[in-house]
Order: C-alpha cells, then structure tokens, then sequence
C-alpha cells in the first residue's frame, strides 16, 4: 500500500487474522466489522481493512499493515515481514500463550481484550459461590450414584472469599462476593486492592489467608509467578468445607491434588471452567473425580464478545491518534 504524501490524509492498514480452531465467539467477521464501522464512522475512514483467516493472505498483508488484531501473531521475522507495524491487539485478556515476548519488536505495542469479561464473570461467579455453598457438587455426585443423600447447609452471608487476583476478572467475583453478603480477601502482587474488596494481602503472604476461606476464586493471569501457586501444600492449608473457583488459568492450581483431596472430601467441592488441555479429553479423571463441577470455558465470555473488542480497539486507536497511551498494554515485564 503506497504511503500517503503530507498532504493528503493518513490511512493505516488494519489486518485482522481469524482462526478456524477457534470458537465462532473469538472471529472478527466482516459483517461484525461492518457493523462496528457504523458506531465508528469517522476514525473508520482513516482505516483500510483486511480480514484473513488461518493465514491465508498473512504474508502479503504483513507488509503494509500498521495494526493487527491477531491472538496468535506470527513470531518468526515478524520486524523484517512487517516493517510498518505498530501495534498487536489480541482478542483474548490472556497472554500466557504468547509468552515470553522476546519475539515481540521493542517498538511495537500489545494490547488485551481486558474488560470483556466482567458482567459474565460476575454472573458465573454468583452462580458458583451458591453451588458450593449448598453442596451441588456432592449433590450431583449422588446424583449420578442414585443416592438420596438430604445435605443441609446454612445460608452464605457472612462467609469468607479469597479471591486470587483482582483485575477485570477478580474485581467481578469480588462484586458476586458481595453481593452475597461475604466478606472479600483480595491477593495480590501489591498487598492492594480497590473496593469491592474488603481487604488485601501480598502473595507472598498468601499462606495467612487461605486458613480463612470458606472459598477461594482463582482469577489471576498464568505467569512465571503464579504457575502452581496453589500447590499440594497451599491446598492443605484450606477447611474441608472449603470450596474452589477457578475461572483464570489451569496451571494455577495443581488439579491433581486438588482431585485427591476432592475425592478424599478433604475439600467441599470445586467449580472449574479452565482446564489443560481444552477440550478436555473424555478420558480425563476430572469427569468423574467426586465433588467437582466441569464447565468448558465459558465463564467469562457472552456472544457480544467481539463487539466489545471492535469498540475498545476504535476507543484506543482515538488515542493513539491523539498521541495518548493506549489502554490494556501489556506490561512486557510483567507479562500482562
């Protein structure tokens, strides 16, 4: 695509990659884009647009493009194939796919899709906090064995979460927390965290808080940090009537002692909506380990997905027009 003179208005090239493998949800369809063109008419003009799918016009449209919206961006020669580009927007809020980012140019931006998940997540964390607290798991467990077993449990006001990580994700299972009338322990890297929490505490000190949860919410991005931060040894510090949430990533927690101690009722029960790999296979033990609940992923995410992600992209390229910092930059370091 020939550069424009200084005269004459500046277009920059959006290419836009889609995955077959991917669920229908995550594509970024021209008519989705059509429509977002609509909400965004004016910063639209300034756009050229190309839509590929599993790379079919990648190599070509690399060349030109300035911007791409891409979850799994090439990483080979990327600076030599794409000599303009400036900036990488993912579709997910996850990352820990594209780590490390020692691939990525220093001089090109990443940005999530942080933000898309709240109001869903806030829905799927009260619905699982409720099912712990009467004991759905065991129930369809028995359910499954043809057992009547009556399970009687008091009402959840005034129990403890723990929530693990306090973004997007955390912040909406703090807010379902609350509204359930208990009290929220937020963990994070800083030792701070925003209301709805009731309080906070560092990581490192996370040991002194698990003894105190009725339930723990697992939201925290995978990183270096965070991989198998609930080990064997931090899952025993729990009450047997505690109960597990997890709606960040897998290798958070050690499924596997989480399963023991499932299977030994050492644990009240577990709702898990992330697991490794996905699909999980059919024959995995988390089918039928005792006192767990398997949803396949679909926590966080509602059929407007890519809708929100047309607008905050149009919102953040506004402000990279007007020389401002782009919002949901990934912190290179941090590595979300």
């Amino acid at each position: 695509m020939p550069r424009k003179s200084s005269t004459e208005p500046r277009i920059y090239h959006l290419h836009v990659e889609n995955s077959r493998k991917r669920q229908a949800l995550f594509h970024l369809t021209e008519p989705i884009y059509a429509a977002a063109v609509k909400r965004h008419r004016a910063l639209a003009k300034k756009l050229k647009v190309t839509i590929g799918w599993d790379g079919d016009i990648l190599d070509e449209a690399l060349k030109t493009a300035d911007f791409m919206i891409n979850s799994s961006p090439p990483r080979e020669r990327l600076r030599e194939r794409a000599p303009h580009l400036q900036w990488i927007q993912t579709t997910g809020a996850g990352i820990d796919g594209l780590l490390p980012l020692d691939w990525l140019p220093a001089d090109v931006a990443l940005t999530n899709n942080s933000g898309a998940h709240g109001a869903k997540a806030e829905d799927y964390c009260t619905m699982a906090l409720l099912m712990l607290q009467t004991r759905a798991p065991a129930m369809f467990a028995n359910q499954r064995d043809g057992k009547w077993v009556p399970i009687f449990t008091m009402p959840i006001a005034g129990k403890t979460a723990v929530v693990i990580g306090f973004g997007d994700l955390g912040s909406a299972a703090g807010r379902a927390a609350r509204k359930l009338g208990l009290k929220v322990i937020a963990v994070t890297r800083s030792g701070k965290a925003a209301k709805p929490a009731n309080s906070a505490c560092k990581v490192t000190r996370i040991e002194s808080v698990l003894p105190k949860a009725d339930f723990v919410v697992v939201t925290t991005p995978l990183t270096a940090g965070t991989r198998n931060l609930l080990n064997r040894a931090r899952l025993d510090l729990l009450k047997p009537t505690a109960g597990l949430i997890n709606i960040g990533r897998s290798p958070v927690v050690d499924y596997d002692a989480l399963s023991d101690k499932l299977e030994k009722n050492e644990l009240a029960g577990a709702v898990l909506d992330v697991h490794n790999p996905e699909p999980l296979p059919a024959d995995s033990p988390m089918w039928t380990t005792r006192n767990v609940i398997v949803t396949p992923h679909i926590s966080c995410d509602d059929p407007r997905y890519m809708d929100f992600l047309c607008d905050t992209w149009f919102a953040n390229f506004a402000r990279k027009l007007a020389g401002k910092p782009l919002t949901n930059q990934v912190d290179r370091a941090l590595g979300y």
